[in-house]
């Protein structure tokens, strides 16, 4: 076993010392955490696309989003509404990491501030409008700001324009992967020493009517209408698929050492971060589970630790009859040869949806939820098991853990389109 986070320097290790989130459980981090204890649905009827064009009928929206809360009125038109999101999941972040004084100058050396925030899709909806637009239009009507609304990368440029980040600034793109990858590299950013702090995530806004057709067409979507809280439900019988939503997941990383430095308040600490590839096929995973195991076994490697330490497992888990399966093989193989058997799983895209590239950022922070409060949420919607998902996925009801059951390291694994794999192991803040 490789040596321990531990046992590194603190300028090696990584630590988090701010956290954002915009859901459709809530406009915060503190509203996700709350609502995912009580066991609570966001999915709702989709508002936002035209009931002709709805080839779904069901998604994770957030209704009450107002990007002027965080931007003025102009430079909201000229942002999509993923890196809408992500500014606004950012801004609680920044706060909270108290990265700036009073008047808002940057406390820290802006040159040594990073950037790294993805998304699956990037600014699909304004694609989608202006498609549209120069249709019914003509082509000459087409909106200047185009091509910054869409591109990908636009939300973390944004981010570092807006919070005076000069250090590197780039988009991970691994599909449903992207929160946890770029969560991952710029851990990987801060142990290399290029930089001290880095704003890493995930934002996207895909409920629109070209997002919603694609999906529908791929049959990866739960088609259940009758009752949109009911329609995400990870490893049982009668799931039938995702459901799409949207929102952002941003995290402040810091080296310990920095973090020390100027006393600031530690949320948790990045143990562990591993990545693969199925080399399988562009939608389905590895039927055996044996590309997503190799992520989750390079994050114990790169943490130091065995697989006997993880208390509990944030699950990938979209609801798909291939993927759970595949999922549930490959925590069974990571735990094979442990002293102790897969620990329990929670699948919170049963509450908050499928974020896509803003999903693992999203489940990152709530397994650093789970560490700080030692709650384990639930998997709602679980009323009859597939007869192949046999594991403790903690059905419907939130579990408080007692001293003696205490969680130590948290493990959030995300899985996207393409084979991509990654996991990352969280731990307490260090004393």
């Amino acid at each position: 076993m490789p040596i321990s986070h531990t046992q590194k320097p603190d300028e090696q290790r990584v630590v988090i010392t701010g956290m954002g989130a915009l859901t459709p459980l809530g406009m915060s981090v503190e509203a996700l955490w709350q609502n995912v204890c009580q066991g609570k649905s966001g999915i709702k009827y989709i508002t936002r696309v035209d009931e002709a064009e709805r080839t779904c009928k069901i998604g994770g929206e957030i209704p009450e989003f107002n990007p002027e809360l965080y931007i003025d009125k102009k430079e909201a038109r000229r942002m999509d509404r993923f890196t809408q999101f992500a500014v606004g999941a950012a801004t609680e972040a920044f706060k909270q990491a108290k990265l700036a004084d009073e008047n808002g100058a940057l406390t820290i050396d802006p040159t040594r501030f990073g950037v790294v925030v993805g998304s699956g899709a990037g600014g699909i909806t304004t694609i989608d409008d202006q498609i549209r637009a120069c249709l019914n239009k003509g082509f000459n009507r087409c909106s200047p700001f185009l091509v910054p609304m869409m591109i990908t990368d636009m939300a973390s440029g944004r981010l570092s324009i807006l919070f005076g980040a000069k250090g590197p600034n780039f988009a991970v793109v691994t599909a449903c992967a992207t929160g946890t990858d770029a969560i991952g590299e710029g851990m990987r950013m801060i142990q290399l020493g290029e930089v001290d702090v880095v704003m890493a995530g995930g934002a996207e806004a895909p409920l629109n009517a070209v997002s919603i057709a694609g999906f529908a067409a791929a049959r990866t979507l739960s088609m259940r209408a009758d009752d949109p809280t009911l329609a995400s439900r990870p490893f049982d019988e009668s799931r039938d698929g995702f459901v799409m939503s949207e929102g952002a997941g941003i995290v402040v990383l810091e080296s310990l050492a920095h973090a020390k430095a100027r006393s600031a308040t530690i949320l948790a600490e990045v143990a562990g971060y591993g990545r693969s590839s199925d080399a399988n096929d562009v939608v389905a995973p590895c039927a055996d589970g044996e590309g997503a195991s190799r992520a989750m076994v390079l994050a114990l490697r790169n943490a130091g630790i065995e697989a006997s330490a993880i208390g509990s497992i944030n699950a990938h888990a979209t609801s798909t009859k291939l993927g759970d399966i595949a999922e549930t093989k490959a925590m069974k193989r990571v735990f094979a040869e442990s002293s102790q058997a897969v620990p329990p799983v929670s699948a919170t895209k049963s509450m908050h949806g499928h974020m896509l590239g803003a999903t693992g950022a999203v489940e990152g922070i709530l397994a650093i939820c789970s560490l700080n409060h030692q709650i384990l949420p639930p998997t709602i919607n679980l009323d009859n098991a597939d007869p192949e998902c046999d594991l403790d996925y903690v059905p419907n009801v939130a579990r408080h853990l007692t001293p003696q059951q205490r969680l130590n390291y948290a493990m959030s694994n995300s899985f996207g389109f393409g084979g991509h794999n990654a996991s990352l192991i969280f731990t307490h803040a260090p004393n």
